[in-house]
């Protein structure tokens, strides 16, 4: 088998990885292959919990706005139906978000779904 010199390419690429996993634990990030297992696996990770927190945050908005919904005396599906009669385009981070910040201006809002 012929012999395949990495030289300065090599050697950029393995200071990179070694770079990016520069706060893990032991081994890796000292050892390339470790280090490269490492970084492997924390990127995976980032992906998931991008979408995860995603998740995670629309179940938030949608507690929120049950909450307060139920306290103007409605539950969280007929305000969102009624909402959606009444041609109102709020997405659920905006309906939280006044629903925490701005109590009358969801009270007006849930008043305008029970008239659809």
């Amino acid at each position: 088998m012929t012999r395949v010199k990495g030289g300065f390419v090599t050697r950029r690429r393995h200071k990179k990885i070694l770079k990016m996993t520069k706060g893990q634990w032991g081994t890796k990030h000292r050892l390339f292959r470790r280090a490269n297992e490492a970084m492997m696996k924390s990127e995976w990770y980032a992906y998931r919990d991008r979408r995860n927190r995603r998740r995670d945050l629309r179940r938030l908005w949608i507690a929120r706005i049950n909450a307060a919904a139920r306290l103007n005396g409605l539950s969280y599906s007929r305000l969102m139906h009624g909402l959606k009669l009444a041609n109102v385009e709020l997405d659920r981070k905006s309906l939280a978000d006044l629903a925490v910040r701005d109590g009358s201006t969801f009270a007006s809002l849930v008043e305008l779904a029970k008239g659809a």
